[in-house]
């Protein structure tokens, strides 16, 4: 039997890697790159690549490839042998510095928004020395930046990393400025991951999910989640099988895989790992995602990823719990045993309260995809509204503040579970909200809003350069004002702070009609669409904010905005055209034979004078939304010949013609599909997918 702490990180060039195969001296020069953010000396390079090599090599390499990711949301690789040549018939395995530290792959066949063009092919991966190479099938894969030959990031890692500069100087600041003698600060992220798993025949036989990633068809099946049994049910013995491979590679890999269980809906599963510093997490998310999708298949499974692949059931999201620490002070926002003595933790919290409230639209856009617009607002996703829940206890607080009261603690601090035989339980500052978008969950935010295949380098590039922002403006004021006391010049920025975005603070249910109208009320922005939300990209106010803390460039926010609108669209369109195709090449067809089956019956049973009056009815129930569905076929056919000229216009025609028809043409053929024997159906329905893959 294998003991995982004997194994685990086998497969990355860890410190205890570094140790062993790296001089003594170049191994501390590099534990400060990585610890300490120091730049790498350029004269180890070679020296590192070099150990990395044959550390490598002895783990059965052949192969080495810069991986990065691009902006297509996915990672991206190009494999080297490490031979080179070395007379007739001979070959050495080499690997210099010059290949560790940057590779060449063509820039212009990924999306570039305009930066790049396809006569400009130049691009560069650069080496990130603060993430660890690691092996899998028989390729050493180094972490790596991509920019354009002009600098230009063409990456999601390049802003995150830059953002993490950035909350780090302004929370040094912040801390210092309250009399705290700080060095470094770190960002932790634990993500969340949930998927669904389905039998891989089934999945071959259905082409909007081979295309897609979603079904595009399909009507209820006959129990959904209604009862509430699949959640944290026992696991069968296939899923245990594929889910105890999923943890021995993500194990080998460094990554942390800790919790995994049944969630809400029928196939659909949640892997959480422990927290760890953002970058890491960032990367590991990226491993966990691709190594799900591949282990499936070595079970006849097949691991869906997509925000919404099934209509009725609850989409797959991916929570992303963020905090911040600094060294010798621990978890910045754990609030400890007295919230209300803690100004520190108030601090920091009343510059995440001012950060989403002002750049609301920045955290809605970040998690934008057309799948999530499936998602957000459905089952137990949260809504497109941006709001913060603090529970009970921390929204009192907060406004005892803000109206210079005494705080009374009228909250119950202990659980009594009614047992005799177990002692009370520490209860929680905070119960869950889990329609909230942007939750405190005790000692973190839990943002809520993300999609099961996002990277999420971006949502936590804004987080950190948004609380940046903000930890700047509270140490403006401080530097600013005269004061004898610090906890109380604190509290008046506090009290000033809720008074101007206490609108952002909300604690009831997100589904609600009634929250709706008030969050309209408040002011707040309901980006129901993608469509809706990524123009703001490029709002005055966000590029201030990216330019003042070197986030992104204009030209690189354009870009982004530009590659997603760009994005929805496609995805969009071919959604549109495999619809047609499913319903030319395979539905109509079989429907067209089901009606004649039907005829056939209902002249025969007349000519011996029987009644068809059931078929009649179903024939009659297939027919009318039959005739309505040609029509709409016809509309749709004509959208998709129609061409805009903008990004922006693209993604508007989109969310505000072509859906509405393909969400028309669903609905009756959904209908039609009720009415349709079982042997005539020419894919598998919902209760194909949902209830027979695990079997």
């Amino acid at each position: 039997m294998k003991i995982v702490d004997e194994y685990f990180a086998c497969d990355v060039f860890s410190l205890a890697a570094m140790q062993k195969y790296l001089p003594n001296v170049v191994y501390k020069q590099m534990v400060d790159v990585m610890e300490n953010g120091k730049e790498l000396p350029k004269e180890i390079a070679d020296t590192v690549a070099n150990a990395m090599k044959d550390w490598a090599i002895d783990k059965g390499a052949t192969h080495y490839t810069h991986w990065f990711q691009p902006m297509t949301g996915s990672t991206a690789e190009k494999h080297d042998a490490f031979i080179n040549p070395a007379g007739p018939n001979r070959v050495i395995s080499d690997f210099r510095g010059k290949e560790l530290i940057k590779g060449e792959p063509d820039a212009s066949s990924f999306p570039s928004g305009g930066i790049r063009s396809t006569f400009e092919a130049r691009g560069y991966t650069a080496w990130d020395p603060t993430s660890f190479a690691f092996v899998r099938e028989k390729t050493l894969y180094i972490p790596t930046l991509f920019c354009a030959y002009n600098g230009a990031a063409l990456d999601k890692k390049t802003p995150l990393l830059r953002s993490l500069d950035a909350i780090n100087k302004s929370c040094l600041r912040l801390l210092r400025n309250m009399g705290y003698d700080v060095h470094k600060t770190d960002v932790t992220v634990g993500p969340e991951q949930e998927y669904f798993l389905i039998d891989e025949n089934v999945y071959k036989e259905r082409l909007d999910l081979v295309v897609t990633g979603r079904t595009l068809f399909g009507s209820n099946p006959v129990k959904g989640q209604e009862l509430d049994d699949h959640y944290f049910g026992s696991i069968e013995k296939k899923v245990k099988a594929f889910m105890d491979e999923v943890d021995e590679e993500l194990w080998k890999l460094g990554v942390y895989a800790k919790t995994e269980h049944k969630e809400v809906a029928p196939c659909q599963f949640e892997l959480a790992p422990v927290f760890s510093s953002v970058n890491l997490a960032n990367d590991q998310n990226q491993i966990m995602m691709s190594t799900l999708q591949r282990v499936a298949k070595n079970h006849g499974l097949v691991c869906l990823l997509h925000e919404k692949p099934f209509d009725g059931v609850n989409g797959s999201g991916k929570h992303d719990n963020w905090s911040i620490s600094a060294d010798g002070l621990g978890n910045l926002l754990d609030p400890g045993k007295s919230p209300k003595d803690n100004i520190r933790f108030l601090t920091i919290l009343a510059a995440i309260i001012k950060g989403v409230d002002e750049y609301q639209d920045l955290l809605r856009l970040c998690v934008a995809t057309a799948g999530n617009d499936y998602r957000l607002g459905a089952d137990e996703a949260p809504p497109a509204i941006v709001s913060i829940y603090l529970g009970d206890e921390l929204s009192a607080i907060l406004e005892a503040i803000e109206k210079k009261e005494e705080y009374e603690d009228t909250i119950t601090r202990k659980l009594k579970l009614g047992v005799s035989s177990l002692p009370q339980i520490s209860k929680d500052s905070t119960d869950r909200n889990r329609t909230s978008p942007f939750a405190f969950t005790g000692n973190k935010f839990e943002f809520r809003m993300l999609g099961s295949a996002l990277n999420i380098a971006c949502p936590n590039t804004f987080l950190n350069t948004i609380f940046a922002e903000e930890m700047d403006y509270i140490s403006d004021q401080l530097e600013n004002m005269e004061y004898e006391d610090v906890d109380e010049a604190c509290e008046k920025i506090i009290r000033r702070i809720l008074r101007q975005h206490k609108r952002i603070l909300f604690s009831g249910n997100g589904y609600s009609e009634e929250w709706r109208q008030e969050a309209k009320e408040r002011g707040l922005l309901e980006l129901q669409t993608t469509a809706d939300a990524l123009p703001h990209y490029t709002d005055e106010k966000n590029v201030a904010l990216f330019k003042k803390h070197h986030i992104y460039t204009f030209e690189e926010l354009q870009a982004r905005e530009s590659i997603l609108l760009d994005n929805y669209s496609q995805v969009t369109r071919i959604e549109g055209k495999t619809m047609i195709h499913m319903l030319r090449k395979q539905i109509l067809p079989a429907v067209f034979k089901y009606e004649e089956s039907l005829a056939n019956i209902i002249r025969t049973k007349r000519s011996v004078g029987l009644t068809a009056s059931i078929e009649e009815k179903i024939l009659f129930n297939i027919n009318n939304p039959l005739e309505q569905i040609g029509q709409h076929m016809e509309t749709l056919e004509e959208l998709l010949s129609k061409t805009q000229s903008s990004s922006v216009e693209k993604a508007r025609f989109c969310a505000d013609e072509l859906i509405p028809v393909m969400k028309t043409i669903r609905q009756l053929t959904d209908e039609i599909e009720k009415n349709v024997s079982k042997e005539f159906w020419p894919i598998p329905d919902y209760n194909d997918i949902l209830f027979k893959s695990m079997i």
